[in-house]
């Protein structure tokens, strides 16, 4: 892999912006790249779970990607989202991440007709991972909406066997023991990218370096100051800090949560991202007020 090093801090789980018609909304990512700039993130993970990558097309997956490469301008990474149901459209996404600029690629299993073994998985995986092999290969592990709970830590000790730039996990679960026994796999060999906003402490417990989440976008100082308290060892300040992510958290699962909820708070802070494509209902204004107002009861709009 070239120019590989490990993840560390924040990498936001970008949204992906539409008009109010459905399309694409390509222009507002530049705005959205110098946001991210300056908030401190080490990275943008496109056309994931927060990105609607299941509502787009290839070619808009495609498009969104190397806008993102073009208005990031080397401030950071871009790891591009490429899996699919479909292994074929994922190869061509992951070839053409690879040859676009992109940093990485991370791969969700597929949600269909699922895997029901590693060996499966890793099958699946290899020809994706294969089509970029000159950057790092992320399995993105998110068993609440794939279904497929395979262990996570078994899938990187024999993928690696067959997946050369297999450098870790997204791992978007719970099930902290899992999360310990990756990053201890062969003495710390694997990346492990928190995927849970609302327990990072825990994952920097155990030992993970950096994280995905779609809440950094729009209150990274929050998590800027997790990460450098849990660094020093001050619990006092990373609890205080976690309880403002879970009340922001709580905020946005009652509105739809962080796909839906989320991108109502970006056009609320001034990023221009629309809303999400069906099935995902449209914002109503009243809904909107109701947003505003429960957002200043916890304080949000004051949060530096």
């Amino acid at each position: 892999m070239k120019n590989y090093q490990r993840l560390e801090g924040m990498v936001a789980a970008s949204f992906t912006p539409m008009t109010l018609a459905g399309d694409l909304n390509l222009d507002a990512i530049a705005s959205y790249a110098d946001l991210m700039a300056k908030s401190g993130v080490t990275g943008v993970f496109v056309c994931g779970t927060t990105g609607e990558a299941t509502s787009l097309t290839v070619e808009e997956r495609k498009k969104v990607l190397v806008r993102w490469v073009e208005e990031t301008e080397g401030r950071f990474k871009v790891i591009a989202h490429v899996g699919s149901n479909c292994q074929l459209d994922a190869i061509e996404l992951a070839r053409h991440a690879m040859e676009n600029g992109a940093w990485g690629i991370g791969a969700i299993a597929p949600s269909f007709f699922k895997p029901a073994t590693v060996a499966e998985l890793i099958r699946f995986f290899k020809p994706i991972a294969a089509a970029a092999p000159e950057i790092p290969f992320y399995y993105y592990n998110m068993p609440a909406m794939t279904g497929v709970d395979l262990s996570v830590a078994h899938f990187l000790k024999e993928g690696k066997k067959e997946i050369p730039n297999l450098a870790g996990t997204k791992f978007t679960h719970n099930n902290l023991m899992e999360m310990a026994q990756c990053l201890n796999l062969d003495n710390g060999t694997f990346e492990v990218l928190h995927g849970y906003d609302e327990i990072l402490t825990c994952g920097l417990a155990l030992g993970a370096k950096a994280g995905v989440g779609s809440t950094y976008n729009y209150i990274p100082s929050v998590y800027a100051g997790i990460f450098e308290s849990m660094k020093k060892n001050d619990l006092v300040t990373a609890r205080a800090l976690q309880k403002k992510s879970v009340e922001v958290v709580e905020v946005i699962i009652k509105y739809g949560g962080g796909v839906r909820g989320g991108k109502a708070i970006m056009n609320l802070i001034g990023v221009e991202c629309g809303d999400c494509r069906s099935p995902i209902a449209s914002f109503t204004n009243e809904e909107y007020n109701s947003l505003k107002e429960d957002l200043n009861k916890i304080g949000f709009f004051e949060i530096k």
